[in-house]
C-alpha cells in the first residue's frame, strides 16, 4: 500500500494539485413537460384570529437559452377562503392573497400547474461593450442598492473594480465576476447572514449569498441584475464529457438565482453557484425582485392570535413534480481556462480575455527520518464539516413576530434537504485529500436512518489515477439498531482505531458497505466545498469502473492525530 501503513515505515508521494480549469462548454438541450404541485398544510389553534396565505403566480418566460411555458395553473383549498386580493407588484409579479377569519380546523392549500420547460445550448453571440450603456429606463431599477446588495459599499466597489478593470465587453466583465465567485465561495446551507458583504468577507453561504454577491458586484460594475426566486426539482440529468458522465442534481425545494440584462440579448438566467447564461429545465421560475428581502410574497404565511396568546399555528409545505416528458441530450467540452471549481456555460461568441485558473499548492514532502522522531499527539479533524445537524426538513420555517406582538409571519425558506439514498443498487465513493500525515481513528458520515435492519461499515480505498482503488481497510461495523430513527442528519463515526493506520499526504476514497436491508441517506453539499470536482463518484455495483461522477460533495469528517 503506497500511503497507508500499520507500521512505522513510510513511502512518500509527491502529489501535484495544480488542477486545471473546470470550465465546460455545453452543447445540446433539454425538453420537459412537468406536472407540478405544491401543498401547504395549515393547523390553526383555538386562539388563532386570522390567517393569510400569499402566492406569486408563475409566469411564462423566454430567453436565448431557458424557456418556461406555464398552463393549467390552479389554486384550491379544502376550506374556502373568505377574501381574495390580487395585484401586480412593481416588478411585474402577479400576487394573490387569501384570508380566513377564526379558522378552528386544519386546512390545505394546493397549487398545481403544467410547465413546458426547454433548454437550448446551441451557442450565443453578444457584442455589448463594457461599460454598459443605453440601459432602458424600466431596467435601471436593477442597478439599485439594497441592504442585502450594498452596491455603494467601498469593499464591494473595490472588488468589482479589481475584477472588471480589464474588461472590454459585458460578457467579459460578467464571466470574470462569476468565475471569481465560484472559486471564492463555499456552499453552506445555514450561513449566519445572507447579504453580499457577509459573503464577500467570509467566502461562504447558500443560494441567497451567491445571488446577492453576484448582484452586488455586477450592479457595482453598471450591469443590471435581478434576483429570481423559484423551485428546483430533484430530477438528475447527465452531461457527457468524453469517456465519462457528470450527473447534476438539485434538491427539491426553493432556490435563489439571478438574471442579468444584456442590451442585445435581454434578460439571461444565471445560477451563480455553477452556471452562466442558463439554468437547467429542472428550475421553475416564480418571482423576481431586487433582493431576497423583497421577493417574499410567494409562500408567505401571516396570522394573528388572541391578545396574550403564545400559541403558534403549525405549518408544513411539500413539493411534488411528475415529469410527463423528459428529453436530455447534453455534451460538454472542457476548457483550459476559467475557475478551478465547476462552471457550465453554452458556447459564447464574444470578445473576452480568458480567466486564468488559480493554482493550488502541492502537498508537502516529509523526511522519513525526521518524521519518526515526532509524536502523533495533535488532534486532527478535517472534511466537509458543515451541514444542518438534526434539522427536521418537514418543519423548517420559523415564525417572525411583528413589533406590535400581534402578527406572526412565516416566509419561504431556502433550507433544502440535499441527500442521497446510498444503500441502494448503486455504490458511492467520496474522495478526501490529506496535506499532512495522520494516525487514523475514525471517519464520520452525515447520515439519517429511515428504516431497515443490518450493519454498516466504511471501506477506505487508495487512489488509482483519480479513481477509487481496491479496499485497503475496513472499519468496525455499526449495527443499524444503534442508530436513532428520529428525523434529521447526524454524524455517524466508523471506528478504524484498532488497526493503527498511518495515512500519508495523498488522495484517499471512502465507500459505504452494508449487509441486510438498511435504508440510509447521506447528506451532501452543493458544489465542492473541500475536494476536487471529480472527487464524488458512483457506479452500479455490478460495474467495475467508476466512470460516473457527481456535481456535489458528501459531508464527511476524518478524525485522528497528527504531528505538532
Amino acid at each position: 500500500m503506497k500511503s497507508i501503513s500499520s507500521i512505522l515505515f513510510f513511502i512518500f508521494v509527491v502529489l501535484n494539485l495544480n488542477l486545471i480549469a473546470e470550465n465546460y462548454l455545453l452543447n445540446g438541450g433539454q425538453k420537459s413537460k412537468i406536472k407540478y404541485k405544491l401543498i401547504q398544510q395549515v393547523e390553526p389553534t383555538n386562539e388563532t384570529v386570522t390567517v393569510d396565505l400569499t402566492f406569486v403566480v408563475p409566469q411564462s418566460f423566454k430567453s436565448s437559452t431557458y424557456n418556461q411555458e406555464i398552463s393549467e395553473f390552479n389554486i384550491s383549498f379544502t376550506k374556502d377562503p373568505e377574501n381574495k386580493k390580487e395585484w401586480l407588484d412593481k416588478h411585474g409579479n402577479k400576487v394573490v392573497s387569501y384570508s380566513w377569519s377564526a379558522p378552528r380546523t386544519s386546512f390545505q392549500a394546493e397549487i398545481s400547474l403544467i410547465s413546458l420547460n426547454s433548454l437550448l445550448l446551441d451557442g450565443i453571440e453578444t457584442d455589448t461593450p463594457f461599460p454598459v450603456k443605453n440601459v432602458p429606463e424600466q431596467v435601471l431599477q436593477y442597478l439599485s442598492a439594497t441592504e442585502q446588495v450594498p452596491v455603494d459599499d467601498p469593499e464591494i466597489k473595490y472588488k468589482a473594480q479589481e475584477l472588471v478593470k480589464e474588461a472590454r465587453t459585458q460578457f467579459d466583465a460578467v464571466q470574470k465576476i462569476l468565475s471569481w465567485i465560484i472559486d471564492h465561495m463555499q456552499y453552506v446551507l445555514t450561513p449566519q447572514e445572507y447579504g453580499a458583504l457577509y459573503s464577500l468577507r467570509n467566502g461562504k453561504g447558500n443560494c441567497q449569498n451567491y445571488s446577492h454577491l453576484a448582484a452586488a458586484l455586477m450592479r457595482a460594475s453598471g450591469i443590471p441584475v435581478r434576483i429570481v426566486n423559484g423551485i428546483t426539482l430533484k430530477r438528475p440529468y447527465d452531461v457527457k464529457i468524453e469517456n465519462s458522465v457528470l450527473t447534476l442534481n438539485m434538491a427539491q425545494g426553493r432556490h435563489s438565482w439571478i438574471e442579468v440584462y444584456f442590451p442585445d440579448l435581454g434578460w439571461m438566467p444565471f445560477d451563480p453557484q455553477q452556471t452562466e447564461l442558463f439554468v437547467s429545465n429542472r428550475f421553475i421560475r416564480v418571482e423576481v425582485g431586487l433582493d431576497n428581502e423583497e421577493t417574499v410574497n410567494d409562500g408567505l404565511v401571516r396570522w394573528t392570535r388572541q391578545k396574550g396568546s403564545k400559541k403558534s399555528l403549525s405549518f408544513e409545505e411539500s413539493i411534488d413534480a411528475e415529469f410527463l416528458q423528459d428529453q436530455v441530450a447534453i455534451t460538454a467540452n472542457k476548457q483550459d481556462f476559467g475557475p478551478r471549481k465547476l462552471l457550465l456555460q453554452p458556447i459564447v461568441q464574444a470578445n473576452f480575455i480568458p480567466v486564468k485558473t488559480p493554482e493550488i499548492e502541492e502537498l508537502p514532502i516529509y523526511d522519513p527520518k525526521e518524521l519518526m522522531k515526532l509524536k502523533f499527539e495533535k488532534e486532527y479533524v478535517y472534511g466537509n464539516l458543515e451541514f444542518p445537524e438534526g434539522i427536521n426538513f418537514a418543519f423548517i420555517r420559523q415564525s417572525i413576530e411583528s413589533e406590535e406582538g400581534k402578527t406572526q409571519e412565516l416566509q419561504k425558506n431556502f433550507l433544502v434537504e440535499t441527500a442521497e439514498y446510498v444503500t441502494s443498487k448503486l455504490q458511492y465513493a467520496q474522495i478526501f485529500i490529506l496535506d499532512k500525515p495522520i494516525q487514523l481513528h475514525k471517519i464520520g458520515l452525515a447520515l439519517q436512518k429511515f428504516g431497515g435492519e443490518g450493519q454498516l461499515w466504511l471501506e477506505l480505498r487508495e487512489d488509482e489515477n483519480g479513481f477509487p482503488g481496491p479496499v485497503a481497510a475496513k472499519s468496525l461495523p455499526v449495527d443499524l439498531k444503534s442508530l436513532s430513527i428520529k428525523p434529521g442528519y447526524f454524524w455517524i463515526d466508523f471506528d478504524f482505531s484498532a488497526q493503527k493506520l498511518l495515512l500519508m499526504p495523498d488522495k484517499y476514497w471512502i465507500t459505504l458497505g452494508y449487509i441486510g436491508t438498511p435504508i440510509v441517506n447521506w447528506f451532501y453539499s452543493y458544489g465542492k466545498p473541500v475536494g476536487p470536482i471529480d472527487g464524488t463518484r458512483y457506479k452500479d455495483k455490478s460495474e467495475e469502473t467508476w466512470s460516473r461522477r457527481l456535481s456535489y460533495e458528501y459531508n464527511y469528517r476524518i478524525i485522528g492525530l497528527t504531528i505538532p
